[in-house]
């Protein structure tokens, strides 16, 4: 049986990550086999690129940034994503190219036409069976993650940045209504986990 490819986006401090590592343990224990991966991440070449992207020091301009992503994401998706898949795997990944529309184009002010055909072209039209958004105040996200201790190159940006990556991932949400399911993300961790592992829990039962 062929496995699923599930994403989940959503600004820094919306607890997806925390999702991701619940909702894991959860359905192996309902004896699905699972991976679970990141972006940029997941392979041995990617861990790399994701080392140059997040590295303060480096001083990267938007169309080198979202080219990186780019090969990041294309050696990701051949040599992790689809091999899991193809052997029956559900593939959790925190974050895909929804990610690279809300950074590089509404943060970067890349276009984003041009941020979906070098996508396309880099993943094959790839699309995940089901995104799960959650979707938080940037306020609120960003005093969740003042304390880090992993805040990196991507943590420096301005109140304004995060404000139009949010309207992305907002505008992307209204566009891809059947592949995106929103989850308030400002509720209590309980709320949240119990909302989103409801829709994952009904978007599996109606697919597998």
């Amino acid at each position: 049986m062929k496995g699923k490819f599930i994403t989940v986006e959503g600004s820094d401090g919306s607890g997806k990550t925390s999702f991701i590592n619940f909702a894991t343990e959860y359905l192996k224990e309902k004896g699905y086999k699972v991976i679970t991966t990141r972006e940029p991440g997941g392979t041995e070449f990617s861990e790399k690129v994701r080392e140059l992207l997040f590295d303060s020091s480096n001083d990267i301009d938007a169309k080198t940034e979202s080219l990186l992503f780019c090969a990041s994401r294309r050696d990701h998706i051949v040599k992790k994503i689809l091999p899991h898949v193809n052997d029956g795997y559900i593939v959790i990944c925190d974050r895909f190219v929804d990610s690279s529309v809300a950074y590089q184009s509404y943060g970067r002010g890349l276009s984003k036409q041009d941020i979906l055909n070098i996508n396309s072209y880099a993943t094959d039209n790839l699309e995940p069976d089901l995104t799960l958004y959650f979707c938080v105040d940037v306020e609120v996200g960003l005093a969740r993650t003042k304390n880090r201790d992993d805040n990196n190159r991507m943590d420096q940006e301005s109140l304004d940045f995060y404000k139009n990556v949010k309207r992305g991932y907002d505008d992307l949400s209204r566009e891809n209504t059947e592949r995106i399911k929103v989850i308030d993300a400002s509720d209590t961790y309980e709320n949240v986990q119990k909302k989103a592992l409801a829709i994952l829990e009904g978007f599996l039962n109606n697919e597998l």
